[in-house]
Order: structure tokens, then C-alpha cells, then sequence
């Protein structure tokens, strides 16, 4: 009788040991092959991948699935978030939420970038590519997270309408620069546009995107501000560089 009973156990044990290999098995071989990166204009997927999937663990599937669940993701400057959706074991999407980021200023060594609202969203010691400085702005001291203090508020308006008729052109800019008065100037591969106020601004980009091929490799000022829609002649002129 005591030798069915150890007889029993040895075989309880043994099953218990093969589910234990059988989990573990399992756990080890659920490795992610295929990594899917969406939302992201800021960085490559490739950044992302490495920035998130940083050793072998990070790669297995119940790891990952466990870490991106239960755990604080990981700090990515300029991304708000981020979502990792399996589906499969070996294949998953990471879905990047990005901040709004409009422009940045230059302030005691860094670049200070904020969004829509004039929210200093980050710090960094590194300029971000596609983003424009924005000079002129008047304010005092700086701090992360807070608004940017300027006198009139409304310039964020006018700086996010800007940009994104810019984006929407597809016309880069090193520098939009805003005198006393608010009227904005750009700053692009030796060509100088001065815009004036925020009136009409739609047509003014418009307008700018037709005539930069003819502007290309000359040296100079375009006036933008004289531009009126309602006009049938040019009503604006650019002026070469001594």
C-alpha cells in the first residue's frame, strides 16, 4: 500500500515538473518576430523599436504583454503615449501618440518646444527636424509644462495657422520670425518672405508655394504683407539681395 501511495506521488510530481517545462517551454518560445510602428512622424520605426523593445525579454510575447499592461511605459521626448496591439504571439502594432509640437524657442542652452496652446511639451538639447524656431516672441522665466509667458496669447493661434498651412504646402522653413507688432516674417534657404499680419495668410501660403520654384537659388525679400485676394493683379514684389 505504501509503495502505490510514493508510487502516486512520484507521479503527481512528474506531472506537475512536465506542466511546469510545458509553461515554460511555451513561455520561452512565444518570441515577437514581426513589429509594426504607426503614428510616428518624429521618429523612425526603427527608433521606436529599440527605444521600447530594448533586450530579448522585451521581446517575448507574455513578457511584453505583461509589461505593457502593468508596467509604466517607457519615457519617449515627444511622444504622449504609446499602445502595443498584438495580433498574434509574434506579431505586434505599436501605435504612437506624438505630442503637438507647432514651434520651439532657444532658451539659456536648450531648445524649449511647445504645442497649440504655448505649452512647453519638452526640453531638449537637440534640434527636432521639420519643426520651426520662432523668434521675436517676448516672455519671461520658462518652465516645463507651463505656458509659454507672452504678452498676447493669441500669437499661438496665429503661429499653429501658419505652420500648419506651411505643412499642409509642404514647405519648410529654418525660421519664423514675429516683430513688435506680430506681423511674421520667414526665414528659407536665403529667401526672406515677410507675410505681415495673420490676414489672409491662407492665400498668402498659397501664394508663396506657387512662386517659390522662380525663386529658387536667388537671394532676397518677398513681400507677402501687400497680398489682397480680391485683387486680379500681383500685388506684391521681391526684392534681390545687394
Amino acid at each position: 500500500m505504501r509503495y502505490l501511495k510514493s508510487s502516486r506521488g512520484k507521479i503527481k510530481v512528474g506531472i506537475a515538473v512536465a506542466v511546469i517545462l510545458l509553461v515554460a517551454i511555451a513561455f520561452l518560445s512565444f518570441q515577437i518576430k514581426e513589429i509594426k510602428v504607426t503614428g510616428n512622424k518624429k521618429y523612425t520605426s526603427e527608433q521606436i523599436v529599440n527605444l521600447i523593445f530594448k533586450g530579448s525579454w522585451d521581446r517575448n510575447a507574455i513578457y511584453c504583454f505583461y509589461k505593457d499592461r502593468f508596467q509604466k511605459h517607457e519615457q519617449i521626448p515627444f511622444v504622449e503615449d504609446y499602445k502595443i496591439v498584438f495580433h498574434s504571439p509574434v506579431k505586434v502594432e505599436v501605435i504612437i501618440y506624438e505630442k503637438t509640437v507647432v514651434g520651439y524657442i532657444s532658451y539659456m542652452g536648450s531648445y524649449m518646444y511647445f504645442d497649440k496652446d504655448g505649452i512647453i511639451v519638452e526640453s531638449s538639447s537637440g534640434e527636432l527636424p521639420g519643426i520651426p524656431k520662432i523668434v521675436g516672441l517676448k516672455y519671461g522665466h520658462i518652465a516645463l509644462h507651463q505656458p509659454l509667458p507672452v504678452e498676447n496669447g493669441r500669437i499661438f493661434n496665429e503661429i499653429l495657422t501658419l505652420t500648419q498651412l506651411l505643412s499642409t504646402h509642404g514647405i519648410s522653413v529654418d525660421q519664423i520670425q514675429y516683430d513688435t507688432r506680430g506681423d511674421a516674417t520667414l526665414m528659407m534657404e536665403g529667401i526672406k518672405v515677410f507675410l505681415g499680419s495673420n490676414d489672409q495668410m491662407n492665400g498668402k501660403i498659397s501664394e508663396l508655394n506657387d512662386q517659390l520654384p522662380v525663386l529658387k537659388g536667388l537671394k532676397g525679400t518677398l513681400y507677402l504683407d501687400t497680398y489682397d485676394e480680391a485683387e486680379t493683379v500681383t500685388s506684391y514684389r521681391f526684392v534681390k539681395d545687394k
